[in-house]
């Protein structure tokens, strides 16, 4: 092992623990308007809440998740001036393929650990072993273990470099790259600043990006009147969630006091948005909403977040990608004909799959699906 690479445990310390029980034990709730405890037209339903809440508290086992993450391989590192917390789960074939998972937000490096299994070991899953990968799962800069932040300007670009530099320390010059949302566009820098280093780069989205057409993504000329209405509705809806985003990119300081302080705050905006971007027919599970919480609890990510979307909103280059010769696959969930059209594959795509179920957590939502679109690009690289 690179000696710049120490291993790492987790270990919440007890007093932690007790204090997070006691402060949701003190929680202050908003009185409720009756009749809309169970309502989610103003965000998270306070019903929904009180109830995940009940549970954080009184039924949520830690400390058998905590035993359980630590039976994953993980790391520590500093590169630039920043820990940079990783999990490395070598795969038992010895040609397989070395792939850089890039987690989103408000997930975590959890977000890929039902599918590390069948990516490190397809034998062992009854797939055929040729389709391996040697994973390595950042915390992206200020999230979970990669904390506290140690300056500004931690971008989608110095992330990528700094990304690109891990991969060096743990011996691979060559290697694959995937995310969506965020992790897209920390997957698209990769793929731009390293060209000659990313074997492909995948990438995934969802039904939930047609909202952030005309704002993020150019709207296409010569729709119908019925789809024109649909993406009207998508625009609509999406303009009724993305506060969070407003607030994480202008001002993000006393939602961040909030996050550090109070775990009722930080586990409403996190669960919040598990809820309402998921397929509501592959929901994500309470244990996985709360291990999530959790570490952006204990490890205050809640403000590191917010300062993650500040610097990409301020940044000179705040693009997610650029031009690069290196192959580049999507793939969509909870996708439709609409979604197609409108966030389909582009000119430089060379692989493309969608699939009308799962959303925008499909390593959380579907698994299986995710991890066979992955093995199928790189078999296309490989061939």
């Amino acid at each position: 092992m690179c000696a710049d690479i120490s291993p790492f445990r987790i270990q919440i310390p007890q007093g932690d623990l007790d204090g997070l029980h006691d402060r949701l034990g003190r929680t202050r709730s908003p009185y409720p308007v009756p009749g809309t405890e169970s309502n989610w037209d103003h965000g998270i339903a306070p019903a929904y809440l009180a109830e995940l809440a009940r549970y954080w508290a009184d039924g949520f086992d830690w400390r058998a998740h905590e035993a359980r993450l630590n039976t994953f391989p993980q790391f520590l590192t500093e590169i630039d001036g920043q820990t940079i917390h990783h999990l490395h789960l070598r795969s038992p074939e010895s040609n397989a393929t070395p792939l850089l998972l890039n987690h989103s937000y408000p997930t975590s490096f959890v977000e890929f650990l039902q599918a590390s299994g069948p990516l490190t070991d397809p034998r062992a899953h009854g797939a055929d072993p040729t389709d391996a990968f040697h994973l390595v799962i950042p915390s992206l800069p200020g999230f979970a273990f990669s904390s506290p932040l140690s300056a500004r300007g931690w971008n989608l670009e110095r992330t990528a470099l700094a990304f690109g530099e891990l991969m060096s320390r743990l011996g691979y010059e060559r290697f694959g790259v995937e995310g969506g949302d965020l992790g897209a566009g920390v997957t698209g820098r990769v793929a731009s600043l390293l060209p000659d280093r990313v074997i492909g780069a995948h990438v995934h989205g969802d039904r939930l990006q047609l909202g952030m057409v005309g704002e993020d993504f150019p709207a296409p000329q010569g729709l119908g009147p019925q789809e024109q209405k649909e993406l009207e509705a998508a625009q609509r809806s999406w303009s009724q969630m993305k506060g969070y985003r407003v607030l994480h990119s202008t001002a993000p300081n006393a939602l961040s006091a909030g996050l550090a302080d109070s775990p009722i705050l930080q586990l409403a905006w996190i669960a919040e948005k598990f809820v309402q971007w998921a397929n509501p027919a592959t929901p994500i599970s309470r244990d996985d909403v709360l291990i999530t919480a959790s570490l952006y609890w204990f490890t205050r990510t809640g403000p590191a977040a917010g300062d993650f979307y500040w610097e990409l909103a301020h940044a000179d280059d705040p693009g997610w990608g650029g031009a690069s010769a290196v192959p580049m696959a999507s793939s969509l969930f909870y996708s439709d004909p609409l979604v197609r059209k409108l966030l389909g594959p582009s000119d430089d795509t060379t692989f493309f799959r969608e699939h009308a179920e799962g959303g925008h957590f499909p390593a959380f939502e579907v698994p299986e699906v995710f991890v066979d679109d992955i093995r199928a690009f790189f078999r296309t690289l490989r061939a």
